[in-house]
């Protein structure tokens, strides 16, 4: 099954996810959405020192808002924060040092915040952080579940009370594409009951995003929530953990422009409060949160239960004092730098001799075995989306030195598109 999910999740990303599919979608975008005035709103976003991120804050910039940036670097982030502000023009910047993997002082911060700031209009939960290394806190939690899902869901419900004083108040999740893979294992919630995928926990991270979304879609119906998917954009992350695949792909990537764009277009336009409140959202519209046939669905029951344990988890570290959560010796971002390094060093030497044997043919003739077990019909969609792409053919044998394999000997599509490191 999770080789027909990454075979059939690849074939919709060539379609969808590149450049050329937001070229695509965008011809039906209406510009006028985007020519909003935000004087006097204020936004907070983490992680917007880099990459998407911080193509949000300088839209949010030049258009007038307040913004409040959170991320661990802080030098990078003032260095940002004057170029923002020499651009735009705009002095209403504030940079917040936050690490997203202490659940303790992100609670902390949060209520700080909200006693101490007459105003926050729309959160946007942007931050990400994608350890191809199994890294455990102090606090005995994933590192990467503390800051995709953990920390985003301290900061949505600690600021709620503030939020809610908004006549227009909004909460947008940047979640990925790639949790069309992977299915919420709420009895696994930190990817600990088998051998540890960094791709595959991640992706796991943003499906539990999606489905906070909705959930907090229900419990609070005076606020706007949804999730979005930025596309393959091009980020420094990609260019520094994968230069070989990032050389062969950087023409197809998206900018970060265009990967911020859904996320900006949530966040201020009014198009976008015309839907339902919880939905996932791609180049500005709606779409589905389940690959056809992929089995990801859970149970009502699962997702109250996977709320229950997130909010469990709020009342624990809320009442701890703080302090470091680090696996060991040095600081989060020490790290996460170190489980890059590694990272590269694998894919760029004993990955690539066994996967640059691959070609397109076994890696399709794969995924159509699956889908014979599964159903006859989605074969059919796959031979069509397949004859559609053949075009693609030269390109993904070029470039399948550059993809990892997991423990079970599968193609880790996924991994190819990946950011590394919290930005």
């Amino acid at each position: 099954m999770s080789l027909y999910r990454n075979g059939v999740w690849f074939l919709k990303g060539m379609k969808e996810y590149t450049k050329g599919g937001y070229e695509k979608a965008s011809q039906h975008f209406q510009p006028a959405d985007l020519d909003v005035n935000l004087k006097g709103r204020s936004f907070m976003v983490t992680g917007g020192s880099s990459g998407v991120g911080k193509s949000i804050v300088e839209d949010l910039a030049k258009r007038g808002a307040v913004v409040h940036l959170l991320c661990r670097n802080t030098e990078r982030a003032e260095t940002i924060k004057d170029q923002i502000k020499q651009t735009t023009g705009n002095e209403d910047i504030t940079i917040h040092a936050l690490d997203l993997s202490k659940p303790a002082e992100v609670y902390k911060w949060a209520k700080n915040f909200a006693e101490s700031h007459h105003k926050l209009d729309v959160l946007i939960n942007n931050a990400g952080a994608m350890l191809n290394v199994k890294t455990v806190t102090l606090d005995g939690l994933d590192a990467g579940f503390a800051a995709n899902t953990l920390a985003p869901h301290i900061l949505t419900t600690q600021l709620i009370s503030k939020l809610s004083q908004s006549d227009d108040a909004r909460v947008i999740m940047v979640s990925s594409g790639g949790m069309l893979v992977q299915k919420l294992s709420v009895t696994d919630l930190q990817n600990d009951n088998s051998p540890y995928d960094g791709t595959m926990a991640y992706a796991h991270n943003k499906r539990q995003q999606v489905i906070m979304s909705e959930q907090y879609a229900r419990k609070y119906p005076s606020i706007y929530f949804c999730s979005m998917h930025p596309g393959w954009a091009d980020t420094p992350g990609v260019e520094t953990a994968m230069p070989g695949f990032y050389s062969k792909m950087k023409d197809r990537l998206r900018t970060p422009q265009q990967g911020a764009d859904t996320a900006l277009w949530l966040a201020i336009a009014s198009a976008p409060k015309t839907f339902v409140s919880g939905q996932f959202f791609q180049d500005r519209n709606p779409t589905s949160t389940h690959l056809p046939l992929a089995k990801t669905k859970c149970t009502p029951e699962e997702e109250v239960l996977f709320m229950n344990k997130l909010d469990d988890l709020v009342t624990k570290f809320s009442k701890n004092s703080g302090g470091d959560t680090l696996p060991g010796p040095g600081t989060t971002e020490d790290v996460i730098t170190a489980a890059t390094i590694i990272v590269n060093s694998a894919l760029a030497s004993a990955v690539a001799t066994v996967v640059s044997q691959l070609v397109i043919v076994p890696i399709f003739l794969d995924v159509i075995a699956n889908l014979i077990l599964v159903n006859f019909v989605v074969l059919v969609t796959a031979a069509v989306h397949f004859i559609h792409y053949h075009r693609h053919c030269w390109w993904v044998c070029s470039i399948t030195s550059e993809i990892p394999l997991d423990y079970h000997g599968n193609l880790h599509l996924y991994a190819v598109i990946s950011q590394v490191g919290i930005s």
